[in-house]
């Protein structure tokens, strides 16, 4: 239609509907870093890549590199992939804000690499007599769901060790082979209630689950809802673990 109404714009030897297609595909492809033949590290655009959907369990994990026989760029399973079936590959071991933000999507199983991240200030007020100084130290900790986690008990109670670690330098509460039980348990006890008393507030902050009818909302509202779902369940996780954590301390 444009081609029509202003040829003088759009010439028709190169608005044309092939042209188009091409153009679209190139446009919503992803950039790839591939080696070509010659050893050299590139970034292209693979119009077939942008066929292919991620998943955290993809069959494809290794591409990247041009076949020297062939002189093409192959996609070689991990995993066997049933004819007729859709074949995966990966975008990256990303959490879903990322593959949100990026691709417009939020993988259907459980992602390992969904976390809520975690600002530790441990800023030290230092006195030297006639002024007083600050010295700063801000720690990021990436929390995943519980469920992701083996161990429910102690001494990580389902939670990331590190984070943990953590918690106890900071809350001076740390122990070694031979801290008496009753102390370990205590030192426990702090930094479970502490944990607890972090992520309430969050959980209480995204609300309760909503009966939103989504089938009748766009995609990118639906899309929002079921972020804010995956960051309830992360914390709710979090919180319970915690909670159990402590029950088994007063048992």
């Amino acid at each position: 239609m444009l081609s029509t109404k202003f040829p003088e714009i759009f010439k028709q030897d190169i608005f044309s509907w092939d042209n188009f297609l091409w153009a679209c595909e190139l446009w919503y492809s992803n950039s790839m870093m591939v080696v070509l033949s010659s050893g050299k590290l590139t970034t292209c655009l693979i119009p077939v890549a942008g066929l292919m959907n991620h998943s955290v369990t993809p069959h494809i994990l290794n591409y990247g590199r041009v076949d020297q026989a062939t002189k093409s760029l192959k996609f070689p399973l991990s995993r066997p992939c049933e004819a007729g079936a859709q074949c995966f590959l990966s975008y990256g071991k990303h959490p879903g804000s990322h593959l949100i933000t990026f691709y417009g999507f939020l993988p259907r199983e459980d992602n390992p690499y969904d976390v809520i991240p975690l600002d530790l200030d441990t800023s030290v007020h230092e006195e030297d007599g006639t002024a007083q100084s600050v010295s700063t130290s801000v720690t990021t900790h990436m929390v995943r769901g519980t469920w992701l986690c083996r161990s429910r008990g102690p001494p990580t109670y389902g939670l990331p060790p590190p984070l943990l670690s953590h918690l106890r330098a900071a809350l001076n509460c740390d122990h070694n082979e031979s801290t008496p039980e009753a102390d370990i348990k205590e030192n426990d006890r702090m930094v479970l209630e502490t944990l607890v008393s972090i992520f309430t507030p969050m959980l209480e902050g995204l609300g309760e689950a909503d009966d939103y009818n989504r089938e009748s909302a766009s995609w990118d509202v639906v899309l929002a809802l079921d972020y804010k779902d995956l960051q309830r369940r992360i914390i709710s996780s979090i919180v319970t673990s915690c909670g159990s954590g402590l029950a088994m301390l007063d048992s």
